[in-house]
């Protein structure tokens, strides 16, 4: 009698558990699966599916995110690394969503985009990557430089930038790095909005109380900025003018969600009202639907500002974004 080769269980469902269930087509042939077997459980009605060609996932319904990353990692090949707006979530940094998985692969490897996979070859392979097994992402710096070249909009980038900074994924140094050694091709927006992280921005909404200023020519203040009182912390307000004593915050929800986050604004805000700080406070939706009046109150409190003393305070300005050397801007 002829011997017919089985699958191997243990091999095969070794696989499936340690890959979400997903499944190259070599690997289920090294495992034992004859084509006859492969056939047959990806027939109509069949306990697996194709995601890519070649990569097949052993359920049925709608993969999870995990499952498409999985699944893009094996269309790559080994060594490939996911970037972009995938990597980000994997930071926790906030970004755009995306249809596509973009995954990094060397630039003399001979593989095309299939369905949701966008393949980036590369001569700059990152030399260190973040592991959660059987996945590999791009380094933060490099995932948000790889995500920000592809977006249209400066309040998007200036989003990721600032969110990757703000929340101390990286510095702004390692993302000038970044712009630097990357392409040129769509890095103008990205340049950009480094120029505006190092200057202090450290969310959209700054940013846009920023281009706010500027259009309005009043004097441009320090953003993030450190206040003392002698060696006692006050705040650091979102936007300082030193010389005058007056603060604006933008108050976001989004940033303020729990109670205790809440205790703490009040607390600023006690601190610096205790320091004769004037303080003025927009949410981000005046900035951007009532720009007129925003400016208008700033204005009129920066004049009323010049008449009084000086306060005694002490300010450090933000560094914690500061470039090792500073973006040209073009």
């Amino acid at each position: 009698m002829t011997r017919t080769s089985r699958p191997e269980p243990d091999a095969l469902g070794r696989i499936l558990l340690e890959q979400f269930d997903v499944i190259a087509r070599r690997q289920a042939v090294a495992a034992g699966v004859t084509v006859g077997a492969l056939r047959h459980r990806l027939r109509a009605g069949g306990p697996w599916r194709t995601l890519l060609p070649g990569v097949y996932i052993a359920l049925t319904g709608t993969p999870t995110t995990l499952q498409q990353e999985m699944a893009a990692t094996l269309h790559a090949g080994s060594g490939s690394v996911i970037t972009g707006p995938a990597a980000l979530r994997c930071h926790h940094i906030r970004g755009p969503s995306a249809d596509f998985i973009d995954v990094l692969v060397p630039a003399t490897r001979n593989r095309r985009d299939a369905g949701f996979v966008g393949l980036y070859r590369t001569t700059r392979m990152p030399e260190r990557t973040w592991r959660a097994d059987p996945l590999r992402y791009a380094p933060p710096a490099r995932a948000v430089a790889d995500a920000v070249r592809g977006m249209v909009s400066l309040r998007d980038v200036r989003a990721v930038v600032a969110d990757a900074v703000q929340r101390g994924r990286c510095r702004t140094r390692d993302l000038y790095a970044e712009l630097i050694a990357g392409p040129d091709v769509g890095s103008a927006l990205f340049r950009e909005a480094l120029t505006d992280v190092a200057d202090g921005i450290r969310s959209a909404a700054e940013a846009d109380l920023k281009d706010l200023l500027v259009k309005s020519r009043l004097p441009m203040p320090l953003f993030n900025a450190s206040v003392y009182d002698g060696d006692i912390f006050i705040a650091k307000p979102d936007a300082w003018w030193p010389e005058l004593g007056v603060a604006v915050e933008v108050d976001s929800h989004e940033w303020h969600m729990s109670p205790e986050d809440h205790t703490r604004t009040l607390t600023r805000s006690r601190r610096m009202g205790v320091a004769q700080i004037l303080v003025l406070s927009f949410t981000p939706r005046q900035i951007r639907s009532e720009p007129a009046q925003v400016i208008q109150e700033i204005r009129r409190t920066l004049e009323g500002a010049r008449g009084r003393p000086p306060l005694n305070l002490r300010t450090i300005p933000d560094d914690a974004g500061q470039l090792a050397t500073p973006v040209p801007v073009s």
